[in-house]
């Protein structure tokens, strides 16, 4: 089960009146319309926003000027806000009785009261399966997907099941050239061996690992991948790789996918 350490008081009251069979029936969502209407189609109640929040001190770590090199002290600071963000957020969706999260976006957001103070935000609409099912990842969490509405709709149409977001980070320093090396290339169409190095590992250190993730949720694939180059505050030639993407499996070994058709609208 998924623990509420850490959640508000306020909002375990709140949650708890929002519970199916509670004083309130009302459900709030950050859904468009259309994405409501397809997640109700694809056989899913909403029941309520949830989120997540952790304000978190990102540390310092040296760096060599002209050395490629992962800074693993940011690397793992960023990723651990993540992650008690992302487990926050799916406290208030077990305490919703939801089989899952649709919509999730995660952002970071720097604050003006410290240079290294950053709140990582998770935020979702939490939904329970109208059917019975195994929507619950081998974790024992519900799943969560930052797959749109829509994008959600057709994964279920087709036969398979989100597990989870899955991600991975890698905070790096891309070293600088040497003052001849710079003055050499003035004028000339010449590759960067360095730069390109360092940004090829960087980007595969934070693939790798959102791929470690997915085969701990025993999933068949990941779908909606991102990969995101992220400056953030850490002055120049220092960036974070962050890919993520949503883990999935079949629903049942022999499902099939209907073939798309082709549609035509009718205008007057």
């Amino acid at each position: 089960m998924t623990s509420t350490e850490g959640l508000p008081e306020d909002a375990r009251h709140r949650l708890a009146e929002m519970r199916p069979g509670q004083s309130t029936e009302l459900f709030t969502s950050d859904l468009s319309v259309n994405e409501f209407l397809l997640v109700r189609e694809a056989g899913f109640r909403p029941l309520g926003l949830v989120l997540g929040t952790s304000v978190y001190h990102v540390g310092f770590q040296m760096r060599r000027w002209g050395r490629n090199q992962e800074l693993e002290t940011l690397s793992t600071a960023m990723y651990h806000a993540r992650e008690l963000a992302m487990d926050r957020m799916e406290a208030e969706a077990d305490l919703l009785g939801a089989d899952g999260i649709v919509g999730v976006r995660l952002e970071i957001d720097f604050k003006e009261f410290g240079t290294d103070l950053a709140e990582f935000i998770a935020v979702g609409t939490a939904v329970r399966a109208e059917e019975p099912g195994q929507w619950r990842n081998n974790a024992g969490k519900p799943f969560t997907s930052d797959l749109s509405g829509q994008d959600f709709w057709t994964l279920v149409q087709a036969g398979y099941a989100p597990l989870g977001m899955v991600m991975g980070s890698c905070v790096y320093h891309i070293a600088h050239q040497r003052m001849f090396q710079a003055l050499g290339n003035i004028g000339q169409n010449v590759e960067i061996p360095q730069f390109t190095e360092a940004l090829y590992d960087a980007r595969e250190l934070a693939m790798s690992r959102m791929q470690t993730e997915a085969e701990q949720l025993a999933a068949e694939g990941i779908v909606g991948v991102q990969l995101l180059s992220l400056p953030h505050r850490w002055g120049g030639h220092t960036t974070e790789f962050f890919a993520i993407g949503t883990a999935v499996k079949p629903l049942r070994p022999d499902h099939l996918i209907a073939k798309p058709q082709l549609v035509l609208p009718l205008v007057d």
